[in-house]
């Protein structure tokens, strides 16, 4: 008996390249793909071909449209600061069970402070997961998406993406 798992639905705030690549190589991988963002231009059915569904308008507008639960994954790539602040606060309040953001971890940091005195929990803000991907020394868009969609895999699949179970040992042969 094959069990039947359920579609995870990737919601990429932000359509900007990084979301473009991270959308195809999600695609492949098996998630259902929605795109939001704040400029139609970057949030539309020709941009973004595989998506279910594409949202453009003012993050406050769009958020009540993102009906995200425990198999939705959401990856925020705005383009810029107020953008991510603004959908990290919106998805830091959801019970998706991937919340990641492209940025630094002191503009993370910063953000935290910020939520913090919102009244967003500790327990909550040490979820997201940011820098976002798996470290493997990813520099353009394309290998971005692949490190987004590494760890997106990871903890779908209950996986530790520490970086001591990433390490590759060669197993050595006993004579």
């Amino acid at each position: 008996i094959d069990p039947i798992l359920a579609t995870p639905t990737l919601y990429l705030l932000g359509g900007g390249h990084v979301s473009l690549s991270v959308s195809k190589v999600a695609s492949l991988a098996g998630f259902d793909i929605v795109v939001s963002d704040d400029r139609e231009a970057f949030a539309n059915k020709e941009r973004f071909p595989s998506a279910v569904a594409t949202h453009a308008g003012p993050w406050q507008e769009i958020f009540p449209q993102i009906p995200a639960n425990d198999l939705s994954y959401i990856v925020i790539a705005t383009r810029g600061h107020k953008g991510d602040l603004d959908c990290l606060r919106w998805a830091v309040t959801t019970p998706a069970r991937y919340v990641g953001m492209v940025g630094s971890k002191r503009k993370l940091a910063e953000f935290f402070k910020v939520l913090s005195i919102d009244g967003v929990s500790n327990e909550r803000l040490e979820q997201v997961h940011s820098p976002v991907g798996l470290d493997i020394g990813a520099l353009t868009p394309e290998e971005i998406a692949v490190a987004i969609v590494a760890e997106m895999i990871a903890v779908r699949r209950n996986v530790s993406t520490s970086a001591a179970s990433l390490t590759w040992k060669p197993k050595v042969q006993q004579t």
